[in-house]
């Protein structure tokens, strides 16, 4: 076996042709010298293979263990040789952090073994952090009326996790927002008198949603810093996440007058200091998310400089993966930014991290798996905001990359779906310029590591499924026309109507990937889940795309919506599944 002919997962940033070849696959071991070296990055490891044997140096534990996997897939390529391929591979993080965000909060809580599954999926990609999105989902002993229908985790489950992650080289780190996207606890009496407004308030003209902020007051931030109280010793990480995006009512009720004398920038900054310093003071290095902080970096070093801003978005850069951005009308601009979303923010990775970036702010860059509201995915766009973050971050000093997986309106798609831009963003943010084109491969790559599917079927239908949201002839913004029909009471972007011979032909292309699946035969333990996830989220796409066509059946969202519940049961806690359902429900008694 010649040393070009690898394929190795991530591809190492540099591999060299070697002269002589080592000994055979099996016998390699009994011959390996491994060195530790402060010569090398953090991370960072060497692995030299000749006709003396193998010799592994590393700089860490990480390093140590990065190294070992590509000797594993080595010599596991090589079954079957006499000889390992002679060569020697340099390899080493780009990014120190390289993290993934895992959204329990919107429905949708993991069972242990889901949590099992991801964690060994994060180490293959060579994760180091994970954080599980928390709103009203931890059971917090004092507040059982937010939690008690949720299937939240108990301390009891962080620390399982937590040594479970250790074990892998990945740090837990605790993740609790505290003050927007308060919801779900708002909607509680006992909670209500926190909020900054007590009846909802309207987004946008006709849409109107429940109460989410918390005011902006000393009291609400001692009621987050008891949460944190409870939460945090669970967690050996001296890290934490708050949150804190998207006050979107912010300055409408108990802060208006403050908002009206000092600005929004300024009330916003002055109570995430109420909730930071505490923390900093306590030997925490904090996450707030940015899109906030962003518009206002003179403001930044009010803040501790134990502090890091986490900048997303989620399209990519060339709009909607084929060069087409969504173009609102001036109308529909003007309502938006006045409900303080600035589209703009989130164009792309370079106009959104600049302010950071020149205020000299820490900060990392956050995009995502392109999962929610897709039902099926959205491959392309995935591949292309992970590859705009992977580039801006790194040009633009960076110092994390946290892949973000979220739940939006009922967390209808699988967790499968994410495992494709969960492997891409793990590879490009390890090595860039390394793995960029690693996305060609993806479908294989998939079927050989991560469902052992040797007829290379999964892999491919999951890239199939992941590339028809963008086929109707609409433009799309954050979601899929195929979902937005499918749910019309969602709250989704998408312009203009449907081309009919598109949406045909998408029908044609799920019902193809559905039929192919039958060939699948996953050997992964989780494999007959996988498949029958695939096949309700390609049931609910397709539904969504007959609803196009004015031809949507009360019979066949029935049976997807059982389907969907069984999948749930499979991989996900029951306490979320009434409130996903409902969004389907909501659809289906439309029907006459």
């Amino acid at each position: 076996m010649r040393a070009d002919s690898l394929a190795l997962f991530p591809r190492p940033r540099r591999l060299d042709p070697g002269g002589t070849a080592s000994g055979p696959p099996d016998t390699v071991d009994l011959v390996v010298r491994q060195e530790q070296t402060a010569g090398l990055p953090p991370e960072g490891y060497e692995l030299q293979i000749d006709a003396d044997g193998v010799i592994l140096r590393y700089r860490d534990a990480n390093g140590q263990r990065y190294g070992r996997s590509t000797l594993d897939q080595i010599r596991q390529q090589a079954e079957g040789q006499t000889q390992l391929p002679a060569l020697r591979i340099a390899d080493w993080p780009d990014f120190p952090v390289r993290g993934f965000l895992l959204d329990i909060s919107r429905d949708r809580v993991p069972t242990r073994a889901t949590l099992e599954r991801l964690v060994g999926l994060l180490a293959l990609a060579r994760i180091n952090q994970l954080q599980l999105y928390t709103e009203h989902t931890f059971a917090y002993r004092a507040h059982a009326v937010v939690w008690r229908d949720a299937s939240p985790l108990t301390a009891e489950d962080v620390r399982w996790l937590d040594q479970l992650c250790l074990d892998q080289g990945i740090e837990l780190v605790p993740n609790q927002n505290c003050f927007g996207h308060m919801n779900r606890w708002l909607q509680h009496d006992v909670y209500r008198h926190r909020g900054e407004v007590l009846d909802g308030y309207e987004l946008l003209p006709g849409v109107r949603l429940p109460a989410s902020v918390l005011a902006p007051t000393p009291a609400n931030a001692r009621f987050a810093h008891e949460l944190f109280d409870e939460l945090l010793p669970n967690f050996t990480s001296r890290q934490v996440n708050v949150g804190c995006d998207e006050p979107f009512e912010l300055g409408a009720g108990a802060s208006q007058a403050a908002v009206n004398q000092r600005g929004k920038a300024a009330v916003f900054f002055e109570h995430v200091g109420r909730i930071v310093d505490p923390l900093v003071d306590r030997g925490y290095q904090v996450q707030v998310c940015a899109d906030m902080l962003r518009r206002s970096p003179e403001l930044l070093r009010q803040l501790p400089a134990e502090t890091v801003a986490l900048a997303w978005t989620y399209e990519a850069p060339d709009g909607n993966g084929n060069g087409v951005r969504p173009a609102l009308p001036a109308a529909i601009t003007a309502h938006v930014v006045r409900a303080g979303i600035d589209l703009a923010d989130h164009t792309d990775f370079a106009s959104n991290v600049a302010p950071l970036a020149d205020a000299g702010q820490p900060f990392w860059v956050l995009p995502g798996t392109s999962s929610w509201n897709s039902l099926v995915g959205r491959i392309d766009n995935a591949v292309a905001n992970l590859v705009d973050a992977a580039e801006v971050g790194l040009d633009r000093g960076a110092s994390g990359y946290l892949i973000t997986d979220w739940g939006d309106n009922g967390h209808l798609q699988p967790p499968s779906v994410s495992f494709g831009p969960l492997l891409y963003g793990g590879a490009v943010s390890w090595s860039l310029a390394a793995n960029r084109d690693l996305d060609r491969e993806l479908p294989g790559l998939l079927d050989r590591l991560v469902f052992l599917d040797p007829s290379g079927t999964v892999g491919r239908v999951l890239d199939d499924l992941g590339r028809v949201w963008n086929s109707t002839g609409q433009q799309a913004f954050n979601c899929s026309p195929l979902q937005a029909a499918l749910a019309p009471h969602q709250l989704h972007l998408v312009l203009g109507p449907p081309d009919t011979g598109k949406v045909h032909d998408v029908v044609d292309r799920i019902d193809e990937a559905v039929a192919t699946l039958d060939r699948a035969t996953p050997a992964c333990s989780d494999g007959a889940v996988v498949c029958d996830e695939l096949r309700t989220a390609a049931r609910l796409s397709c539904h969504g795309a007959q609803r196009l066509l004015g031809q949507g059946e009360r019979r066949d969202l029935e049976e997807a919506m059982e389907d969907h519940r069984r999948c749930w049961q499979a991989r996900s806690r029951p306490g979320g599944l009434p409130d996903s359902l409902a969004h389907l429900q909501r659809t289906l008694d439309a029907y006459v």
